[in-house]
């Protein structure tokens, strides 16, 4: 198998899933890359940021670490590993408590022991490294970095396409989960593998998160690759249906089935 630069794996997932936003790649550094911005300065959510990298491109590289964690939301901190869950964090997960932020809930899960009982679930969660960075492939040069997944945003037809093409070679029929947790863990930290319990080796689906909903669009999904898998869907991608079979990956004629819409479009 030819080795593929970052940059060529970043361009033919975009290619294989006709995404209109850019491939992302998430990497741990001991040093803040030239020209990259703390994630504080696009978004105190984390998620927001990345994907706002990936939909605007005016916006830099960019960064989360241990010394300039400060405007980011604690929850993303913990999930990228570089502090603790708050020992709160389940009230305001569940049902809340007048002891934290007055009373304020999500009403995710159904009570605090199952709540503090999901964050334990997760293990031990490592940063990348000193610094977490998140850098379009296009924009990336050095093949040194130690890129442990990509990232992409696309509508359900898309996504479902690129998870078909990672099946090409269907060594675990069941390689794809979109676990619980915050947009940023569906972004990064399941496909990344630093949480301790991370599904190994799998794709993930996302976000499961609905705090987000009011700013990620509701016709779109998340894909986060691990590296391994997104370098053999890249080498699979002329051999597979969608190139050998372009239309029916992407059909230009499309039956209707829901009430109220034509039949043929």
């Amino acid at each position: 198998m030819v080795d593929l630069t970052i940059k060529e794996i970043g361009n033919k997932l975009a290619q294989a899933g006709m995404l209109k936003t850019s491939v992302l790649c998430a990497y741990g550094s001991e040093t803040i890359p030239v020209d990259a911005t703390p994630i504080k300065k696009i978004n105190r959510c984390i998620a927001n940021a990345i994907f706002t990298l990936s939909a605007q491109k005016n916006i830099p590289t960019i960064y989360i670490g241990e010394d300039d964690l400060e405007g980011c939301c604690p929850g993303g901190q913990a999930w990228f590993g570089y502090k603790g869950f708050m020992p709160m964090l389940k009230y305001f997960l569940s049902t809340g408590s007048e002891d934290f932020r007055g009373g304020a809930a999500e009403f995710l899960i159904a009570n605090p022991d199952l709540a503090e009982n999901q964050l334990k679930s997760i293990g031990k969660i490592t940063p990348l490294g000193r610094y977490t960075v998140i850098q379009r492939c296009g924009e990336l040069n050095d093949q040194d970095l130690d890129v442990k997944a990509f990232i992409g945003f696309g509508t359900s037809e898309q996504i479902r396409n690129l998870c078909s093409l990672a099946h090409f070679r269907p060594e675990n029929v069941v390689n794809i989960q979109i676990p619980w947790g915050p947009s940023c863990a569906s972004f990064v930290s399941y496909p990344a593998g630093v949480a301790e319990n991370s599904p190994k080796n799998c794709i993930i689906i996302g976000p499961s998160d609905p705090t987000g909903n009011y700013w990620f669009p509701q016709n779109y999904l998340s894909i986060g690759i691990p590296f391994e898998i997104a370098k053999g869907m890249a080498h699979d991608l002329d051999q597979s249906f969608i190139t050998q079979r372009s239309k029916i990956a992407y059909p230009i004629k499309r039956m209707s089935i829901i009430s109220g819409e034509k039949s043929l479009q």
